[in-house]
């Protein structure tokens, strides 16, 4: 009997608190992990902020060329009108010159056609821009919010390990606590 008494370990109150202490994670080391996720949430939300600002660049880059491009046509449209000026005045010099007259209306009209055909062209490239500009601002969303799934599911696995040691650490101390009072014998 005393043999038995001798191999037994004696629990007290304060070996018990020692023991928990040690095994069961602090509120510290809770408030550090949530620091750290707050720090990671800051840095995110930072660097949102620029990607919005060179988006913001990009679209003020792109308003700029459409400016210069639709001040390159007007220039032109002056150029085509002080051609057609000119076209004034010679046909009031041309009264006695009607054949002559035709054959500058046709070259007239070819010039009209090769402005119809480069305003096609230039109507073809604003539409083009404009599907591009969209599939960019499309393409940009589905970035983010992959980059928001992907994200969740990292913080998710790490809270559900983080979930699972807990539960371990808990099952282990319990484990031994019982082996101790004498209820698990192995």
């Amino acid at each position: 009997m005393k043999e038995d008494r001798q191999n037994e370990v004696v629990i007290n109150e304060k070996s018990m608190e020692i023991l928990v202490a040690k095994f069961i994670p602090t509120s510290q080391y809770f408030e550090r992990s949530f620091d750290m996720l707050q720090e990671q949430l800051k840095e995110n939300k930072e660097e949102l902020r620029d990607f919005k600002q060179v988006v913001d660049k990009r679209f003020e880059q792109v308003d700029k060329k459409i400016d210069d491009f639709k001040s390159e046509v007007d220039k032109k449209f002056e150029q085509v009108d002080k051609k057609f000026e000119q076209v004034d005045k010679r046909f009031e010099q041309v009264d006695k010159r009607f054949e002559q007259v035709d054959k500058r209306f046709d070259k007239v009209d070819k010039r009209f056609e090769q402005v119809d055909k480069k305003f096609e062209q230039v109507n073809d490239s604003i539409v083009n821009l404009t599907f591009k500009i969209e599939a960019l601002t499309k393409a940009q969303e589905v970035t983010i919010r992959d980059y928001i799934i992907e994200r969740d599911r990292h913080y998710d696995a790490k809270f559900s390990n983080l979930r699972m040691f807990n539960i371990a650490t808990i099952s282990l101390v319990a484990g031994i606590i019982l082996k101790m009072i004498g209820i698990i014998k192995f």
